[in-house]
């Protein structure tokens, strides 16, 4: 039986693609993706049973309706804005104030901030743009560079989903053969001890990166008190209600409430509210709130200012556009099918054998694919895979959950890379691709085997 068909074929070229147009020919990434696409297009239209046309319309089709490619742009804008007003480098005052006297501060808010958005928002997208767009500027700020701040917002994008409750867990525990074996207790206090490694790990990085760029604690003689950064600068704060107020209408009681309200005259309207939308709309609003009198005043001097930004916005666009567009190529061409072939016969070799190609898979699908949408797709599969070499369920999800949590460091298609750095102006994202997978992507990859092995414990196997 011939495992690989023409959607792992597509996958592999599109990925070795990627890597040659980006990083041996030194194009710009949004021109990879593009010539990618069409590469995976003509292919699939020459050995599937879909013309390339078909494939061409469905996958721009799908692309178009991505709200993460219209998200990502909302929030260059924003942080343009935030740059224009000089709101951020208030900000930093106050931050430097109290963490200041740490090398790498900045670095290590971010790593936490990473791992407590990513709880609430469920969408590595949305955390890396969320947690990039303050702690971003503040990192460059402090003396990190432009691509090691996005290479920490990035790698981190996905963090949420290695601690409780996030909704790849939430997906997981809704699946029949896994909610028989496992409730939802065992998995959540087993998936917060192992989600305690991962986040000791990624701080340890931070630590390591501070000592490899040389980064100091700023002078304590540039150090003012915080009470008087917070009177000359407190205005800043207001920046963060562009955060909370999408929070707060969406999670917890207030959030149940208005769902009920809404959902009672429209069904699924609810649904409609998004924080990757909101976020960025809600913290531009701020930002010119707040920096009012640092922007021009005129319709000619924002029609400038406006033009300014232009090129940033095609950039990040044509990067992610042509990224969704290439996922719904690759789903159309039978990858997950393909995949759920390969798990389906894996029960017949060596468990070490199994747990390998089950790690493979998932890096291979959580690319193209988000955490959530590679949950659905394979979750169960991976997990049947796993509990027939004898491991236990809360192994099996923890493994699996940490696997996905790569969504934001697997490059070449990853869209927090994409996202953060628009928000970081990091002009090629290619030169953080290979310490997303050294440092942040192969090491978690590495932890998952050795959970699945049995040196690693977790709670309740």
């Amino acid at each position: 039986m011939d495992l690989f068909g023409v959607g792992i074929y597509s996958l592999i070229i599109y990925i070795a693609a990627v890597l040659v147009i980006s990083v041996v020919l030194k194009r710009r990434m949004a021109e990879a993706m593009l010539w990618t696409f069409i590469i995976i297009v003509v292919i699939g239209g020459m050995f599937s049973d879909k013309s390339a046309w078909t494939l061409t319309k469905d996958g721009l089709l799908d692309a178009a309706k991505q709200e993460v490619v219209y998200a990502s742009m909302a929030f260059v804008f924003m942080a343009f804005m935030m740059e224009r007003t000089g709101v951020i480098n208030r900000l930093i005052q106050i931050l430097n104030s109290i963490l200041g006297r740490f090398a790498g501060g900045s670095g290590y808010v971010s790593t936490i901030a990473s791992a407590l958005f990513g709880m609430v928002s469920g969408s590595g997208s949305g955390n890396a743009s969320a947690v990039g767009s303050i702690t971003i500027p503040w990192m460059k700020g402090n003396g990190w560079t432009t691509a090691r701040a996005t290479t920490i917002v990035a790698g981190n994008a996905g963090l949420g989903i290695v601690f409780p409750p996030s909704s790849s867990m939430l997906l997981l525990l809704g699946m029949e053969t896994i909610a028989v074996e496992l409730t939802s207790n065992e998995l959540y206090v087993g998936l917060m001890g192992g989600g305690m490694i991962i986040l000791a790990y990624r701080l340890l990085v931070v630590y390591f990166y501070a000592k490899h760029d040389g980064l100091k604690p700023i002078p304590k003689d540039q150090l003012k008190p915080l009470g008087e950064e917070l009177r000359k600068y407190s205005s800043s704060f207001i920046i963060f209600l562009g955060i909370f107020i999408p929070l707060f209408f969406t999670m917890g009681p207030v959030g149940k409430a208005i769902k009920a309200t809404l959902n009672a005259d429209v069904s699924g309207s609810f649904k409609s509210i998004s924080l990757v939308m909101w976020i960025p709309i809600l913290m531009t609003t701020f930002t010119i709130i707040e920096g009012w009198k640092y922007l021009p005043h005129s319709f000619s001097g924002w029609k400038d200012m406006i033009q300014k930004s232009a090129p940033k916005f095609s950039e990040v666009g044509c990067q992610l556009f042509f990224s969704f567009a290439a996922a719904s190529v690759l789903a159309d061409l039978g990858l997950q099918e393909e995949f759920s072939d390969i798990f389906a016969i894996l029960g017949g070799y060596s468990p070490y054998l199994v747990m390998v190609v089950v790690a493979l898979i998932i890096t291979l699908m959580v690319g193209p694919f988000s955490g959530t949408a590679t949950t659905t797709a394979i979750g169960a599969l991976s997990y049947a895979a796993m509990r027939s070499i004898g491991l236990p369920p809360v192994t099996c999800c923890v493994a699996f959950l940490f696997l996905t949590s790569n969504e934001g460091c697997t490059p070449p298609q990853a869209a927090p890379i994409y996202i953060a750095s628009g928000i970081a102006g990091l002009d090629d994202p290619a030169v953080i691709f290979k310490d997303l997978l050294l440092h942040y992507a192969l090491p978690v990859i590495v932890i998952s085997l050795l959970i699945m092995a049995g040196i690693i414990p977790i709670i309740g196997a």
